[in-house]
């Protein structure tokens, strides 16, 4: 960012969209993916001198009773990952340092949305029931349930890692959301979805589900975000640990036939859109990564979006190093050992972009009288 964006919030940081997506084909069409044997002979010589409620006890808040087939995780360098189910192919860890990083991730968030956890326009007079898809760790639902306690909050996922003690109007279910939702129809005031990128294998079909669960009159509302790095004064150098970042997911995801990056292709609104959602809006946002910023807010922002990765760097990306050649263990550790190194430096002003759109289920018309 220039001088002049980091006296701004997050929200004026907002690029417009070619923006975005000009960034991205640039960085599409740069040199390849470092080979893993890169990281065996780095000695990190980046100048690093600037681093620095109520209580529910129902059975149906908990997720104790589910069949131990969903228990069966995957272990792929020592974490643990969800189990074969359906089509899903979450690419993150689901342990308890995975957990962790959920809840930094979810706090990092709210500071870009200015204290909020959404941004369509509710009343809570009108939300009966919310949906929240791929929910995590369960904290986005949870604090949603606190917001809104009469509303029924239903959280979502493939991993039974959400806590049993939440807020009574709070319960969550296992739920692939790559299958058909086991919803009603017109029966969910406000669905949520949050960093489902690489995950999503028809984005089109995602946002139709939303779409027929959703009450008509009802908002559905997606966060997606974008691993891709930038700078705006190339302090993120091309080969180093946080550009390389991003191409493990980029490469990845073309292993997993997913896609990483849904903002350049607008895949958020396209969906909406096609879906049938009317009143579309968007925010992106421009999310600084490490404590670089000179305004308050970015900075506070920029040291928990450095947090999130610190805590969990392994879990990010050993699944998706272990679908590329090469990638022993021993070299994510050694990777991870040279990221952490520049997510330190002060004098790298890395920055994602993340978008936020929301869209409403038009009202059913009443029959002409002609």
């Amino acid at each position: 960012m220039g001088d002049s964006a980091r006296t701004r919030s997050p929200k004026a940081d907002a690029p417009a969209t070619a923006d975005v997506e000009n960034q991205h084909e640039d960085l599409a069409t740069s040199q390849a993916m470092l080979a893993p044997t890169h990281w065996e002979n780095n000695d990190g010589d980046e100048d690093a001198s600037d681093t620095d409620s109520s209580l529910g006890d129902d059975t149906t808040s908990s997720t104790a009773s589910i069949s131990s087939s969903i228990l069966e995780y995957r272990v792929i360098n020592g974490r643990t990952y969800h189990a074969e189910r359906g089509d899903a192919q979450y690419w993150a860890s689901n342990d308890a340092q995975a957990n962790e990083s959920l809840d930094v991730i979810h706090h990092t968030s709210t500071l870009i949305l200015d204290g909020k956890i959404f941004l369509a326009p509710l009343k809570k007079e009108s939300v009966a029931k919310v949906l929240d898809v791929g929910t995590g760790s369960g904290i986005w639902a949870i604090d949603f349930g606190d917001e809104f306690p009469d509303a029924e909050v239903v959280g979502t996922d493939v991993s039974p890692i959400q806590p049993s003690w939440v807020p009574s109007n709070v319960k969550f279910e296992i739920e692939d959301f790559t299958l058909d939702w086991t919803f009603p129809d017109d029966s969910v005031d406000y669905v949520h979805m949050r960093f489902l990128y690489g995950s999503v294998p028809d984005w089109d079909g995602l946002f139709e589900r939303a779409y027929r669960v959703c009450k008509p009159g009802g908002w559905v509302e997606s966060h997606e975000g974008d691993p891709m790095g930038y700078s705006d004064d190339a302090t993120l150098k091309e080969g180093s640990a946080l550009g390389e970042w991003g191409k493990f997911f980029h490469e990845g995801g073309k292993k997993l036939g997913r896609i990483f990056t849904p903002l350049p292709g607008n895949l958020q609104e396209k969906g909406l859109k096609e879906a049938g959602f009317v009143d579309i809006q968007s925010k992106t946002f421009k999310v600084p990564v490490g404590d670089w910023p000179k305004d308050k807010n970015l900075r506070e922002i920029g040291r928990f979006t450095h947090l999130s990765i610190e805590t969990d760097v392994e879990g990010h990306i050993s699944f998706m190093a272990n679908l590329l050649d090469g990638w022993t263990q021993e070299k994510v550790t050694l990777y991870c050992m040279q990221l952490r190194r520049e997510l330190r430096n002060r004098k790298i002003h890395a920055y994602y972009h993340q978008r936020v759109v929301w869209g409403r289920k038009p009202e059913i018309q009443p029959p002409s009288e002609d």
